[in-house]
């Protein structure tokens, strides 16, 4: 791309597709970003809607916002907009302030044919079998290699969060440190998922994809990595600070990794999985958070999800018998604001608050036990054990 120059008409095109993004408005943001083609060739392969071209949106939509970057010092609200469209500040970019914008998806890193695979890894399919929810001591052990192995990637992954930082980097080290380790990335082409792991920041819930975007002082990232190795897979993400956070941000995520650690002490042979929702959402509604209920806790084991369901809010309805051996995750999603969602950049993945107010997430894979729980993901984890008892 060598032409950085905007003309008016490429602002009026811009300042449009913002407003249709913003909006949601997803055919909108489509046939507006048709406009760039001559512009910015590149930037595009097709526009037809269609779950084959899931980064279409973010390869539109990026080259254009990545034009101009914003001064230092933003100007106010009714002085004219730092971008020169013209337009009033509050009527240009100013919507577009501390929202997480998709960036370039880069293509998809390949995985050495020695390592073993799951049965998805060529096709992109999902074909589930019946599996046994009480897993054998020998799985069991199996489980917690993979599960020490995913919280070492995770915590050596948190180590890299910086300012700068874009998440594509992230995914190539997670990626990298994955297979040196004889280990299948486990998201790589799960239903199609493009990369090694999730990068969900600020007000994405979950399964945001890696990309061209540079984290900024202030976010906040959440890393969820799953690797699958001995047959397999092990689980568990967490959220970071990028730089200097707001304390409100920070208070977010001390409460989200409280509420993880709530759940995980519910675990309890003999009482139903609706005790682990009831722990979580007591907790977050005391600091009147919002409790996401579209993405839920799984079941874990030789497949990455199973039929057991772990909600993160109450419902009487709920009420699977925890029994020893049981192996399943616990992730809450909690929010400033509502617990509802909306899917974003037409990428078929990345799910944002509906009120566009930021998000954290913890997660561990954890065994039920004759007494009580073991977390197969503690060994080597970013947060070993519950934040308040350290």
């Amino acid at each position: 791309m060598t032409d950085t120059t905007l003309t008016q008409r490429d602002h009026d095109t811009t300042f449009r597709l913002q407003d249709q993004y913003l909006r949601g408005d997803v055919a909108g943001t489509v046939r507006t970003s048709r406009l760039f083609r001559t512009r910015y060739p590149r930037a595009a392969t097709t526009t037809r809607l269609g779950p084959e071209r899931s980064s279409t949106i973010a390869t539109n939509l990026a080259p254009v916002l990545q034009h101009a970057q914003p001064p230092a010092v933003l100007p106010q609200a009714n002085e004219s907009c730092w971008c020169g469209s013209g337009r009033k500040y509050k009527r240009c970019h100013k919507p577009l302030e501390g929202r997480v914008l998709p960036g370039i998806v880069s293509p998809t890193l390949e995985v050495p044919a020695h390592i073993a695979r799951p049965p998805y890894a060529d096709t992109g399919r999902v074909e589930r079998w019946a599996e046994s929810r009480v897993k054998s001591p020998e799985i069991i052990e199996r489980m917690r290699h993979a599960g020490a192995m995913a919280a070492e990637v995770l915590r050596l992954a948190g180590e890299m969060v910086a300012p700068g930082v874009t998440t594509d980097e992230i995914d190539r080290y997670v990626h990298q440190l994955t297979i040196d380790r004889g280990a299948y990335p486990s998201p790589l082409h799960y239903n199609g998922f493009p990369k090694s792991v999730c990068t969900s920041v600020n007000e994405v819930i979950c399964h945001g994809i890696p990309d061209s975007r540079a984290l900024v002082d202030g976010d906040i990232v959440n890393l969820d990595v799953t690797v699958y190795v001995d047959g397999v897979h092990g689980d568990t993400n967490a959220t970071f600070f990028v730089g200097d956070v707001d304390p409100a941000s920070r208070h977010l995520v001390q409460v989200t990794e409280e509420c993880t650690w709530y759940g995980i002490e519910a675990v309890v042979p003999g009482r139903p999985l609706s005790d682990i929702g009831r722990a979580i959402e007591s907790h977050a509604k005391k600091h009147r958070y919002g409790v996401v209920k579209a993405f839920i806790g799984h079941g874990i084991g030789e497949q990455f999800h199973t039929d057991v369901q772990v909600l993160h809010y109450y419902d009487p309805r709920a009420n699977m018998i925890m029994r020893p051996g049981m192996t399943f995750t616990i992730e809450p999603m909690i929010s400033m604001g509502t617990w509802q969602h909306k899917m974003a950049f037409d990428d078929g993945w990345t799910a944002v608050t509906a009120d566009g107010k930021r998000t954290a997430q913890f997660e561990h894979t954890c065994l039920v036990t004759d007494d009580g729980v073991e977390v197969l993901t503690a060994p080597g984890a970013v947060s070993p054990c519950a934040p308040w008892r350290r």
